[in-house]
């Protein structure tokens, strides 16, 4: 009930979208040796790719 939501612009949403595809091609050409550190890798992509920002502006 007390959720909020956050307008996510077209615009943030492609940049985000271009970033995982960025991340994914690199990944496939440089596959990570050891898979504790790729976890660790991809848990903080997604967390800077869906951070958000206290003032709305956006991610830079």
């Amino acid at each position: 009930m007390g959720e909020i939501i956050r307008f996510v612009s077209k615009s943030e949403r492609e940049r985000a979208r271009l970033i995982r595809e960025a991340f994914a091609i690199y990944d496939s050409i440089f596959p990570a040796a050891d898979p504790v550190r790729e976890k660790h890798d991809k848990a903080s992509i997604s967390h800077k790719v869906s951070g958000d920002r206290s003032d709305g502006g956006p991610l830079s």
